[in-house]
């Protein structure tokens, strides 16, 4: 998980995971209070947004608030943070992988116009003098609803759920989000991880080096 985080650290609009702890009681612990040790039952994926950093791409766009882009995966439509779009031959909006964005309308996003793209805060895409549909923002209630799906996109656990439109976001045309991993926590957190990984790893040899050292000397005595 941390090796993930820091291997996306510079990945735009990628959302970070982290763990979730409770704590453990052994069934033989009989002691008053019995004692506990913090054990990591699954891990949780962190949802707070990214620095937004201009481009000056007109087709790079940024979700200032709450929300997540919508576009029409392999077997469905999934969802991403992640604006670096690209114009398809076609004219076709699409993300880098190439699927396209879906509209509040519910088709694909298409161009047909040459000229200069602008899009509105409230995801309206205009060109030409021609709006060619508004980009379909999707939130969900609290992001519990949301699994990761792979490259940055996320599928909701429930497909027949219908997302809300989030209140209060702006898309930022010109804008990346950049990734809300730390790069420098999550390569400390790991360097961490690796050292109590030695520490256990060196307490297990001792562990056996004194289980056969109390074998032979049993053994020596009883001959």
């Amino acid at each position: 998980m941390l090796a993930n985080n820091v291997a996306n650290a510079t990945t735009g609009g990628y959302k970070c995971d982290r763990e979730f702890y409770s704590l453990y009681v052994a069934p033989e612990a009989d002691s008053s209070p019995p004692s506990t040790m913090p054990v990591i039952e699954q891990p949780w994926t962190d949802f707070s947004q990214g620095l937004l950093h201009t481009t000056g791409n007109p087709l790079d766009v940024a979700l200032s608030g709450k929300g997540f882009f919508a576009v029409q995966g392999p077997s469905g439509t999934l969802y991403t943070r992640d604006g670096s779009f690209r114009l398809a031959k076609d004219g076709t909006l699409t993300t880098a992988e190439g699927y396209a964005l879906r509209t509040t309308a519910g088709s694909n996003l298409t161009l047909a116009g040459s000229g200069p793209i602008q899009i509105a805060d409230d995801g309206t895409v205009t060109q030409d003098g021609a709006v060619s549909g508004q980009l379909q923002i999707a939130d969900f209630t609290g992001t519990v609803g949301l699994i990761k799906h792979g490259n940055n996109y996320f599928q909701p656990s429930d497909p027949t759920v219908v997302p809300p439109v989030p209140a209060g976001t702006s898309v930022e045309q010109g804008q990346l989000e950049a990734s809300n991993a730390g790069a420098s926590e999550s390569a400390v957190r790991l360097i961490s991880v690796m050292r109590q990984f030695e520490m256990l790893q060196k307490a297990v040899s001792l562990g056996a080096e004194m289980n056969r050292q109390a074998v032979e000397q049993v053994a020596k005595v009883g001959s």
